[in-house]
């Protein structure tokens, strides 16, 4: 049995930092690296490329609506045309990148808002679908299990990969809880670790309500920051480890450097 384990990297930007990326990233097999429109900026998308490629983890992309203020986590109104082109400037350039530091790549993660809006709208999932095949069809969409980002990646003949969240809670739809409630983001490091281990042995999870709901997934996303990211990435890994449970990237080989 083998599971990925993905984290976001490179947030921060200019002379802030963000997040606690060199020690979260031995932790996990892939990375999700900001693009400069949510959060992140060229200096911090190369460090984080170049940390990727000195721990041998796999990189993909995590575009978001142009909002550093809002972190890229408040909806806007764009069209799908317009989604297109934005991806494929943060895709870019991020390859870019990548491949001044010997990696390319290998997937593609929405962020935020736009992951979330695009899980329900169909013409932003398209609109997404669309640019990943433009630029790569080679390329990965991570995306959550029976979303319109799924379904518009597959009738474009993408490879998908579906999504756990460790430190989020679930609606008995299988939608995250929104940030702005309760129970949103989970802390419990005992909690999280349990739920991980029934989630990848058992393919369900407790829902907010305590009903018991199937999840199918590829990878795990622990968010960084979690004022606890490292310590219950670690925790994460190391009740994956002792279950004899494999950490191995979803997305790899796709290119030739």
């Amino acid at each position: 049995m083998k599971i990925d384990l993905n984290a976001d990297l490179g947030e921060g930007f200019g002379v802030y930092s963000y997040g606690a990326d060199a020690e979260l990233i031995p932790l996990v097999s892939s990375v999700n690296i900001a693009c400069g429109w949510h959060g992140g900026d060229p200096a911090a998308m190369r460090r984080a490329a170049a940390l990727a490629v000195k721990n041998g983890v796999t990189v993909g992309a995590h575009p978001g609506y142009p909002d550093l203020m809002g972190f890229g986590r408040r909806y806007m109104a764009l069209s799908a045309d317009e989604v297109t082109d934005m991806l494929l400037c943060q895709i870019g350039a991020l390859d870019g990148v990548c491949r001044a530091e010997g990696t390319r790549v290998r997937y593609v993660k929405p962020h935020g808002a736009l992951y979330n809006a695009a899980a329900k709208d169909a013409a932003l999932a398209e609109g997404i679908a669309r640019a990943v095949s433009l630029y790569d069809p080679a390329l990965v969409l991570l995306c959550p299990a029976g979303s319109e980002t799924e379904k518009a990646a597959q009738a474009k003949g993408l490879r998908t990969a579906r999504e756990f969240f460790a430190d989020r809670g679930y609606m008995p739809d299988g939608s995250l809880v929104p940030r702005s409630r309760p129970n949103a983001v989970l802390t419990d490091e005992n909690t999280i670790c349990a739920r991980v281990l029934t989630a990848v042995r058992e393919g369900t999870v407790a829902a907010e309500n305590g009903e018991e709901i199937p999840v199918r997934f590829d990878s795990i996303c622990l968010h960084g920051d979690n004022p606890k990211a490292v310590r219950l990435a670690a925790a994460i890994r190391g009740a994956l480890d002792s279950a004899g449970i494999e950490v191995r990237a979803f997305a790899d080989g796709n290119h030739e450097n």
